[in-house]
Order: structure tokens, then C-alpha cells, then sequence
């Protein structure tokens, strides 16, 4: 017997939160952890603080939130002002972005042993019971993989499109690949903004005109054109860049321009699709 299967849009049958004040959001994920997720993550979202935009960033990698160690504010605690029944927390701000993280509130060497509705849940009250303000781009930091709580965003917040962070190896691009289908998926619809290839090469510190592809060569941009979206940049593997992480210090900090100038580059082209689309 056949069966007439039709796919329903998924994107608009749960109910939003709202985001008053909030103009784009934009999710970086990736397929599997060891990327580089994270660091591109916190570096994107400074890059756009200094271009003089109003950014956030959510940390909504639960189960392994890493964005305050990378900002240094390992040990701050948000302000909790209750209005009735509910309680509203206060992003902590540093390089210009107002962060939020799960981590602000369990003890560094803490598991959270939470299922998938449970932390879900969590994630989603990391949005909806923060003070945001006005903010022109909120960047949110996604865990590896393609499960519960990149569904629950996807479905509860107003995405303005995904940026796909990979390494240049086989193994990382067939994971990455999994993570896009899920939001290039007709029930969800989330645009895909571009893939970031992370790692692309190895420049040694004392020869910074050489490169050497350990990893590969040429994934980030194959993938892309499987998608057919844009290459947004790639970003060379230096020591400088997973040492300042360590410390909680931005990759503007560096020396090194190379990284600098990548991050700049795909800034400015984020800030060209978001504005095309709107």
C-alpha cells in the first residue's frame, strides 16, 4: 500500500520566545567536538564588538561550557533580580560581549547529569530569563552534533541563519556534513550562513609565511559547494591562538595578523548576508 508522506514545517509549531530587542541570532555548530567550535565562537562574536555592534554570546554547549574559561571570567557570577514569580539574570560583560553561560552557575569540576529534555530546558532559560538589552547580532555557541538542544533553539527562537565550523580531514567533514543537513532540513529551514574551515594549515610561529596542511586540504571549500553556500574563511592553526584561549584572551590580542585579519574578514562577511536577508 502506498503512503502519501509530507513533510510538515516543523519551524513554526512551537511558540517562540521572544526576544525583544534582539535583531539576529546566528548559531555555530559543528558536527563533532575538537574543532575548534568554541574559539571561533568567542573570537566572532569580539570581532563583531569591535566593529562597534551590540553582541552576545550564549554558551549553550551544557554539558561542556567553555566560554568563560576562554573569556577569563571563570569564577563570575551573574546578577538574579526576581519580578514575581520569575527570576531574571544579567549576561556578565567582557571584551564588549554580554555573556551567558551555564557555567556561571555549577562549580567548574561539576558533571551535569542531565537528560536531553532536561538540559533542553536549561538552555532554553539561559535565553529566556536573561536581561539582553538591545543587541544587533547574539551569536549562540552550540555543543557538537545534532541533538535536543540544537532542536529545542532551532524550533524556539527566530534564527537568522547557522555558521558550520570544520577541520580540513575527511572524519571531521562527514560529521560537519550531518550538522548542515540538519538545518538545510525542509521541516526546520534555518539558512545556512557559511562553513568555517578551522585549522586549515599549520604556520610555525618563527615562519610565518609557511603553511603546512596536516590535516588536508581543500574540505572546507568542497563542502560548501555540496551545500551551496560560502566558504566564509579559513583559519590557520597557531599556538598563539589556543594559548590566549587558556588564558582569557582574544585572538585580538595577538601578534600574529594572519588570524586576526581571517576573523575580520569573516565578520564582515556575516554582517553582508544578515543584512542581505533582511
Amino acid at each position: 500500500m502506498e503512503q502519501n508522506h509530507k513533510s510538515k514545517d516543523m519551524s513554526n509549531l512551537f511558540e517562540k520566545i521572544p526576544m525583544e530587542g534582539v535583531k539576529n541570532i546566528i548559531v555555530v555548530a559543528s558536527g563533532k567536538g575538537g574543532v575548534g567550535k568554541s574559539t571561533v565562537a568567542a573570537n566572532l562574536a569580539i570581532a563583531f564588538a569591535r566593529d562597534g555592534y551590540k553582541t552576545a554570546l550564549v554558551d549553550a554547549d551544557i554539558y561542556g561550557p567553555s566560554i568563560p574559561r576562554m573569556f577569563g571570567i571563570e569564577d563570575a557570577k551573574p546578577d538574579v533580580t526576581s519580578f514575581g514569580e520569575k527570576e531574571i539574570m544579567f549576561p556578565i560583560d567582557k571584551f564588549g560581549v554580554s555573556i551567558m553561560s551555564i557555567g556561571f552557575f555549577i562549580d567548574r569540576n561539576q558533571s551535569l547529569i542531565w537528560r536531553g529534555p532536561m538540559a533542553a530546558n536549561g538552555v532554553t532559560q539561559l535565553f529566556e530569563n536573561t536581561q539582553w538589552g538591545d543587541i544587533d547580532y547574539m551569536f549562540v555557541d552550540f555543543p557538537p552534533g545534532t541533538g535536543d538542544i540544537q532542536l529545542t533553539t532551532i524550533q524556539k527562537l527566530s534564527i537568522a541563519g547557522a555558521i558550520i565550523v570544520t577541520t580540513p580531514q575527511e572524519i571531521a567533514l562527514n560529521d560537519a556534513r550531518k550538522a548542515t543537513s540538519m538545518f538545510t532540513n525542509p521541516d526546520l529551514k534555518v539558512p545556512v550562513l557559511g562553513i568555517i574551515e578551522n585549522m586549515s594549515w599549520f604556520t610555525p610561529e618563527q615562519h610565518p609565511e609557511e603553511k603546512y596542511y596536516i590535516f588536508g586540504k581543500g574540505g572546507g571549500h568542497k563542502m560548501a559547494i555540496e551545500f551551496d553556500t560560502m566558504l566564509l574563511g579559513q583559519i590557520p592553526l597557531v599556538s598563539e591562538v589556543g594559548e590566549a584561549a587558556e588564558k582569557g584572551l582574544s585572538v585580538f590580542s595577538q601578534t600574529n595578523k594572519l588570524v586576526i585579519d581571517s576573523f575580520e574578514k569573516i565578520a564582515g562577511l556575516i554582517i553582508s548576508k544578515t543584512e542581505d536577508r533582511s
